[in-house]
């Protein structure tokens, strides 16, 4: 299979990392979650009594995802009882990341759960916690000391991920009857980001597995957002006018519904597309509208139980002393428009 890539005005250095997964919380049994191995790391506390504030500094927090993260964090807070929550929208500014660390520390928070918009600035990040003597937890995107050593996170299994995605591309592909010489794959995501890395290349190898001297896949570098996603395709798309068909799928529900869009706009019917999504909470838009739509499908993940598990660990830390677990993995699944709404996809 030829890969040929378009990259993105603004990559970046990669940064180094696993997977982004994360801290199992005590609500684990019930969120669908399951325990990592390893020994945990962060700071010792515990147990403490009377009210605790935690930070939970969250890139992109505009996202449905991030937002779907920071309600299920409340909802952990309140069940827990005397715990507030203090959600900050870093963007994508890392400047504006390791800042807002050091207000959280000069308001003396007891635990900081962070979603670092670049991987590299995990061993500030985590100096900066660790001398101040608060514990510090990453979710969705790992980080790492200086030495290497990764923080406890709250996540998904990035490789994991990505080969369902391409599994089902590849069902939909072989059920629609497409030849490889008039399809393409455009895998859009943000090429410095190694959860994204994780994702496509697990797309591309369940893909391949499935669909030996398959279609060419054509990479679009983007910035994780939806109208990059449209942009950066829309010249692809151009350079390709005679492709009659396209698999689109990408590091999250962004880009895979912004390279659809883009599609669907240059004239490609919604049949010539089969259109897998990560996220699933941009794919129900057009579920919930009964749109003919390229997004054929989407993993779906879940925020809610992510920012649930993070914050329930970091509370079973600080009030009980039970150390952080290196690990966790939550559970995804395959959705789409016939069964999404009965496996809890909140659509808004």
């Amino acid at each position: 299979m030829k890969i040929n890539t378009a990259r993105s005005p603004w990559k970046r250095a990669a940064a180094a990392g696993v997977a982004a997964v994360a801290l199992l919380a005590l609500s684990a049994c019930t969120s669908g979650m399951e325990t990592g191995g390893g020994a945990a790391s962060g700071a010792p506390a515990g147990p403490k009594d009377g009210a605790l504030t935690i930070a939970l500094l969250q890139k992109q927090g505009d996202q449905q995802y991030f937002i779907d993260e920071a309600d299920g964090a409340k909802e952990a807070a309140e069940a827990a009882g005397d715990v507030t929550i203090n959600v900050v929208d870093l963007g994508t500014d890392s400047n504006k990341a390791i800042s807002e660390v050091e207000a959280a520390i000069a308001q003396q928070v007891d635990g900081i759960i962070i979603v670092v918009p670049d991987q590299q600035i995990g061993p500030q990040v985590i100096q900066l916690a660790n001398d101040a003597g608060i514990p510090i937890m990453a979710a969705d995107d790992t980080i790492q000391d200086s030495t290497g050593q990764a923080a406890p996170f709250s996540g998904f299994d990035g490789t994991s991920m990505g080969e369902k995605v391409g599994a089902e591309a590849a069902r939909l592909y072989q059920a629609a009857g497409w030849s490889p010489a008039d399809t393409r794959i455009l895998s859009a995501y943000k090429e410095d980001l190694s959860v994204c890395q994780q994702r496509v290349d697990g797309a591309k190898s369940a893909f391949t597995q499935a669909v030996p001297g398959g279609p060419e896949i054509i990479n679009v570098g983007t910035d994780n957002s939806a109208t990059d996603a449209q942009d950066k395709a829309g010249a692809i798309i151009t350079a390709n006018a005679g492709v009659k068909h396209w698999v689109v799928w990408g590091c999250n529900d962004e880009n895979e519904t912004g390279v659809v869009t883009a599609l669907q706009n240059s004239g490609v019917s919604a049949s010539d597309i089969v259109g897998v999504g990560l996220g699933a909470y941009l794919t129900c838009k057009d579920w919930k509208a009964g749109q003919d739509t390229g997004n054929k499908a989407a993993l779906f993940i879940s925020g809610i139980e992510v920012g649930k598990a993070a914050v329930g660990s970091m509370i079973d830390l600080l009030r009980n002393g039970t150390a952080l677990p290196p690990q966790s993995i939550a559970n995804t699944e395959i959705v789409d428009s016939s069964n999404w709404e009965s496996e809890g996809v909140v659509c808004t």
